[in-house]
């Protein structure tokens, strides 16, 4: 990891811009629903803090479109930061302007201020450089610790890079780092890649790439189908991405020529229909017309346990099945499971699959949980994250 970092720049009395991901989910009644990638933060904004920094806190929060919406505020965040960190948090109803630089200049060393939703502004999205050089006149440093949008070009992590002599990580960019590229260029083996999820075209690439480092690869949820189907093995009225076929079928072809294994489900949880209350049934192998697969069976759960326990470094990224319904979850939760009582480096690449781990209670028995699902998929696919390129090097 060759980026500068947190630790190599003198904070005390600086202003600091620092951005992260607090894009959380908030209840009816806009309460922070789950604080996972605010207490993901913390040990950057702790360590800024306890150094003397002047914090000025940076992020997005859904998508406004551009424009001042109370649904995205971030002020319900800064209530839920103020309580983790047991201090004052000062919030700014706005991202620019005298009220913004007002509340920057009020600032004592180991103050933190939380941004209102830099995406209430259309430059962010845009990168506009009128924006950037405006948000990065309110601070001399500039530190990023949002991994979960360093697959996107926006102002507030790669625009404002420009006016900085220096742009560094915070700890927990550089955690998401090290795992990654641990996953890509020196995993210990046998190493696992556990892919999942509805449709072959958002995982193709990953999948693709992740051929040339991985032992495995263990096929699950909606897109196994599409793989059984390139197999001839009969599918029912289970999910089928028809336009992927082509690629379905380079993938195995590719893995042939590379001597690599692609497992797929042996037995499957079948129903009439995709629905909570459908009745269900276990079946081997050929779905029968009229149903369609909706989670992977016992005999696979006991397979793909097998190769988990045999692999000694693990990338989990889809679930099994539709484990967001009680019938179909088994298989995901069992998963999860596993990777957690193993003896290995286990890695869960960010979306429903950390909705997974953390619904069953398993997030800390993992090795490392990425809070960045779309980021960790392009790094794995072996794209440059803008957010990461504009970066200083050490």
């Amino acid at each position: 990891m060759n980026k500068k970092t947190v630790e190599d720049l003198d904070v005390k009395g600086k202003k600091v811009l620092l951005r992260v991901d607090f894009n959380v989910p908030l209840t009816k009644d806009r309460r922070v629903a789950d604080d996972t990638r605010i207490i993901s933060a913390l040990p950057t904004i702790n360590c800024l803090s306890d150094r003397g920094a002047k914090l000025i806190i940076a992020s997005h929060l859904g998508r406004p479109k551009g424009k001042p919406d109370d649904e995205f505020s971030l002020r319900p965040v800064a209530e839920t930061l103020k309580a983790l960190l047991q201090k004052q948090v000062q919030f700014s109803p706005a991202v620019l302007g005298a009220k913004a630089r007002k509340a920057v200049e009020s600032l004592n060393e180991g103050d933190c201020l939380l941004l209102e939703n830099v995406r209430f502004h259309p430059g962010e999205e845009k990168n506009d450089a009128g924006f950037s050089r405006e948000l990065a006149a309110l601070a001399d440093v500039f530190i990023n610790d949002a991994f979960g949008t360093a697959h996107r070009a926006h102002a507030s992590n790669v625009g404002v890079t420009r006016f900085f002599d220096v742009a560094a990580c915070g700890f927990l960019m550089r955690k998401e780092l090290e795992y990654l590229e641990n996953l890509v260029n020196d995993p210990e083996r046998p190493f696992c890649a556990i892919i999942g999820g509805a449709k072959v075209k958002d995982k193709i690439h990953v999948m693709t790439n992740l051929l040339d480092k991985a032992d495995d690869i263990l096929i699950g949820g909606g897109m196994a189908y599409s793989f059984l189907h390139q197999k001839g093995t009969p599918i029912g009225e289970s999910l089928l991405d028809k336009e992927s076929s082509d690629r379905v079928r380079n993938t195995f072809q590719k893995a042939a020529t590379q001597g690599k294994n692609i497992h797929l489900p042996v037995d499957h949880v079948v129903a009439p229909e995709f629905k909570e209350t459908a009745p269900f049934k276990i079946v081997e192998q050929d779905i029968p017309d009229g149903y369609m697969g909706l989670d992977i069976g016992p005999r696979t759960i006991n397979d793909y346990r097998k190769v988990i326990d045999r692999s000694k470094t693990i990338f989990w990224n889809g679930p099994m099945g539709v484990f967001e319904m009680k019938n179909f979850q088994t298989g995901t939760f069992e998963i999860a499971r596993s990777l957690a009582t193993v003896n290995a480096t286990t890695v869960v690449g960010g979306g429903d699959s950390v909705a997974a781990v953390n619904r069953i209670g398993m997030s800390k028995k993992m090795s490392h949980v990425s809070t960045g699902g779309g980021a960790s998929l392009e790094f794995l696919e072996g794209k440059k994250l803008p957010g990461i390129e504009a970066l200083s090097e050490k």
